[in-house]
Formats: C-alpha cells, structure tokens, sequence
C-alpha cells in the first residue's frame, strides 16, 4: 500500500478530484494528462504511450493513392489541379468518383470519359480505381424495383467508366439492409439482400468481364451486410469468378472489428485497399468519425504487414470525406508523408 499523497502548495494534484479528473481525462485521454504530469492514482489504467518510430523496419512494395473526395473538387479545384497536386505529393495515383453529373458521371460521353484518363497520364499518375456513392441512393438490393433497375444502369456505366479511363478496378457496394443516415428508407431483410445482391452482381459480371474490369466488393458494415471477413469470403467465392474480388478497406469495420484480422482471412481476394482512419474512443458512427492518417487507433504496422503477408502489392488509397476547409493541400501532402511512413520510403 502506498503512502499517503502529502498535499503542498506546489502539488499539482492537491485541488484536482477523481471526479474532475475522470472528466479531464475523458475529454483529452489519460496520456494527454500524463504528459502534464496530471496522472491519476495507480488504480487507474494507464493509456497507450506514443511510441517513438524511425519508420518501419523494411520498405514495402505498395502503391499510394489517395481518393478526389479529400480535394476541394470541383468546387475550388480543377480535375487537373487535383491530378497535379497528388502528382506533386508523390502519390502513384488517384481514385475517382463516378457521379451522376460533371465530367465524370453518368452524363458524360466515352469521350469526355476517356478525356479524364487522357489528362492523368498527361499529368504522370494513374488512376488507380473507380468509386462511387451512387451505390448508396440507387442500392442494388432497394426496395423499390425502380431504384434497383437504375442502380443496375448506373453500375453499367461505372464499368464502361472504368475501361475508358483505364483501370480495371471498380469499387462496388453489393447492397445494403440498412442505410443508417436515412430515416425514411425501408430496411431489406437479410437473406432478401443477399439475394438480390448476388443477383445483381451476376447480371454485371459478363459485362465486366468483356471490359476487363474487376467488381471488388467492399466490406461497409454500416450497411448492415457482410460483417464478417468469412461472410465476405462466401459471398466473393460463390461466384466462382476470376473478376470478382474484395476491395477492402480499413476504417469501416473499425468500430468494432481489426483490419489486421480481417487480412489474412480475405488473402489473395483483395483487390484494391481504402486506408481510412478510425479512432475507437469515438463510438458513434458517421463519416466525420472517420480521421486523417496515424491520427486515430488504427495498428497500422500490423495493417501493412499482414498485406505485405498475403502477397498485395497494389495500392493503399486513402479515403476521406472533407477537404480541409483551409490549405487543403496539406491534408495531402500529410496524407502522403503519413503512407510513406508506413511504407518504410
């Protein structure tokens, strides 16, 4: 048992309560206060410590990239200018939205589509997949037969979309039971989404296969489908098909899941990767809990690692719903700096 605390002018701890330290310490984390050399008694847990790094112990093979949803497109910047900056920050590509309207959507001609993997080779990156949010609005398991038709449709496009600018990966979003930021929409029962999910992949399977391009089914977990990597194993493998494979990505199982277990399950099947940022003191989910690199509880050594493990050597695309309100290009650059460091560059 320890001695009691003797109590001085000078001890930090003299005025400060269990009660208010608990509060300080769940609005700022025990470590912040520890550092401030406000620890509690010894029968509170301490907090992780950062650990100081000089990068990892070998260089990994992987490529980075990073999706146009992090740029002020097209508001403050030009497609151009975004290829440009991602260029300059030294990523290898950049991952692009289809959308139903602009110079990359459903409206556009082949060759207003060709036009954008045109300008990024002129740029010097490649485009490193094809992502959309169509897949949420025009679900391909909605309850209305109309919106799934139109998702199909759209899906179609996305495929075309993926060829003309050339690439051959297409993120896709097999269904959902439950759109969480939407109160008025129907849930699907379970086995009815699977269902209509493997239904609707089958029926885009010739055409992605005649295009060469790949349907990576992403794990999304707030759409109330696939929450296991044996659940996503099962659905990829019951196609039996060489163009159907895992996008997988990092953040949106974190709520309650690990991506470095998820990895090795899923193996050979991945794709194309998200490396989305997610910190586990935060427990609502939303796309604002979502973080910027190495800024959240994300053990990304062991993330890079067990890819490294299965064999990927494709590229770590980070995703990411806000462009920085002020300097933008920071929140790129930083992105950069933060995959170099997990890259061992």
């Amino acid at each position: 048992m320890k001695p009691p605390r003797e109590h001085s002018h000078h001890d930090p701890h003299a005025a400060l309560g269990r009660r208010e330290w608990m509060a300080y310490s769940a609005a700022f984390g025990a470590a912040f206060l520890g550092r401030q050399g406000l620890a509690q008694d010894d029968d509170v847990p301490a907090a992780p410590q950062p650990q100081a790094t000089n990068g990892p112990a070998k260089r990994y093979d992987m490529k980075k990239s990073i999706n146009l949803w992090a740029f002020p497109y097209p508001d403050l910047m030009s497609l151009r200018d975004c290829f440009q900056l991602a260029k300059d920050a030294g990523f290898d590509g950049v991952e692009i939205n289809f959308n139903l309207e602009g110079e990359f959507s459903a409206e556009s001609t082949p060759d207003e589509i060709r036009a954008v993997g045109e300008l990024a080779r002129d740029v010097g990156i490649a485009i490193s997949g094809v992502c959309s949010f169509l897949f949420w609005p025009y679900s391909l398991t909605h309850q209305d037969p109309e919106r799934r038709q139109r998702g199909l449709e759209l899906a179609g496009k996305m495929i075309q979309a993926a060829r003309l600018v050339g690439t051959e990966d297409l993120l896709v979003v097999p269904g959902a039971v439950y759109v969480p930021w939407l109160e008025d929409v129907e849930p699907v029962p379970n086995d009815v989404c699977h269902q209509r999910a493997v239904q609707a992949v089958r029926q885009l399977l010739p055409r992605a296969e005649e295009a060469g391009v790949y349907l990576n089914i992403e794990n999304i977990f707030a759409n109330g489908f696939l929450f296991s990597p044996q659940e996503m194993v099962d659905f990829v493998d019951g196609f039996d098909h060489p163009h159907v494979q895992v996008h997988f990505d990092t953040g949106n199982i974190m709520q309650y899941q690990f991506p470095e277990h998820w990895i090795p399950i899923l193996g050979k099947r991945i794709k194309n990767v998200h490396f989305k940022e997610w910190d586990k003191r935060v427990q609502e989910f939303n796309l604002h809990t979502f973080r910027p690199l190495l800024d959240g509880t994300t053990n990304w050594p062991a993330v890079v690692e067990a890819l490294d493990q299965v064999g990927y050597r494709g590229y770590l695309t980070f995703e990411y719903f806000r462009p920085w309100q002020h300097y933008p290009e920071a929140l790129v650059h930083q992105t950069s700096q933060a995959l170099d460091l997990m890259l061992g560059r």
